[in-house]
């Protein structure tokens, strides 16, 4: 049965900032979400704010406010993902108030609750649990890449991107989505905490993974979904970009989890790798597709997020790319996802 959360997201809701609560805003199978403490949208629906679709997941101001309006709060969920994952203070009072009123915690952040003394006395005091999701697992509970994912005779299709926070997990998991609709055997991969949240069986805490033990966790995760949900289909959640300086990532998935077709992710009006023009120009799609291709993969699909483009210009950069590059180029949030589907379904025949 589905817990029962509130989402804090410190007065971020809007920002990339609160990608982890965007995500549990769309969909989750493991939480039900009943509303979003941030007092700058008080008062709003927290769909409509996100992408103009109304969910009855409203904002609040506080913990009072969320008590007073929801019956049954199970958990509050830390909804933001900072950089470096420290807790900001303003996010530890509303932790500390919501443990004073006996909800309990999960937190995605790096920096650990169970470890911060005042915040893990309290919560004993009060009954409480603390769930810290990026815990590292322990050495012995890792696994070394053997090899073994040579054996999946299912298409891998990963979700990787031009830099963080473009919507690969959320790109991956509404072509799961879409998939289940048809009737199709899929499952997603999840390779951070997000994907935990909403409820996929299948994965690991890729940033919480000693870094000698990335390729076998992932090899281990994907083989172990092939093994026991014998899907049709198995997708990857990407993380962070293959170029972006402050952690470069993509290569593990199209080496030690074979992913042999790719969905790239592209935001045509970033310019700067995580918006910091010191970290460097994000390179042109069509490099990026050099690289994943000289890797043995192939680029299915480029989708967009066409977050601050009117209408007009998101046509208009679809339109470009898709003369420039090639290959079939979709707008996730406006037309659906079918087209990625369609491009699958045509690797399987």
């Amino acid at each position: 049965m589905k817990k029962n959360v509130i989402i804090a997201t410190d007065n971020l809701l809007l920002t990339d900032s609160a990608k982890t609560a965007h995500g549990l805003i769309r969909g989750s199978e493991r939480f039900n979400v009943l509303g979003v403490v941030d007092s700058k949208y008080k008062n709003l629906d927290a769909g409509e704010l996100l992408d103009g679709s109304f969910r009855n997941i409203p904002v609040v101001d506080s913990i009072d406010e969320a008590i007073k309006k929801f019956d049954n709060i199970d958990y509050l969920v830390l909804g933001v993902a900072t950089v470096g994952g420290f807790l900001s203070n303003s996010l530890l009072d509303v932790v500390m108030d919501a443990i004073t009123k006996h909800i309990s915690i999960v937190n995605g952040l790096h920096e650990k609750l169970n470890e911060h003394k005042e915040v893990a006395l309290l919560a004993k005091e009060n009954g409480v649990e603390l769930i810290d999701i990026r815990t590292p697992k322990s050495s012995k509970d890792l696994h070394f890449w053997k090899g073994d994912i040579y054996k999946v005779d299912v298409p891998i299709v990963a979700f990787l991107a031009m830099d963080c926070a473009m919507g690969k997990r959320t790109t991956a998991r509404f072509v799961k989505e879409e998939c289940l609709n048809m009737n199709m055997r899929v499952e997603m991969i999840y390779t951070g905490q997000t994907g935990w949240m909403q409820g996929n069986k299948y994965g690991f805490i890729f940033d919480s993974t000693l870094n000698e033990f990335v390729a076998g966790e992932l090899e281990n995760a994907i083989v172990n979904c092939w093994k026991e949900a014998t899907p049709d289909l198995i997708l990857l959640e990407g993380q962070s970009s293959l170029r972006n300086p402050s952690g470069p990532c993509g290569i593990e998935f199209l080496i030690s989890g074979n992913a042999k077709q790719i969905v790239l992710i592209n935001d045509p009006k970033k310019t700067y790798f995580d918006n910091d023009p010191i970290w460097g120009e994000i390179p042109s799609v069509a490099s990026e597709i050099e690289i994943i291709e000289k890797f043995g993969a192939k680029v299915i699909a480029l989708a967009l997020n066409t977050r601050g483009l009117s209408k007009e210009e998101a046509l208009d950069y679809q339109t470009r790319y898709k003369k420039s590059l090639g290959i079939p180029v979709v707008m996730p949030l406006e037309e659906g996802v079918t087209r990625i589907i369609s491009e699958i379904k045509g690797l399987q025949s």
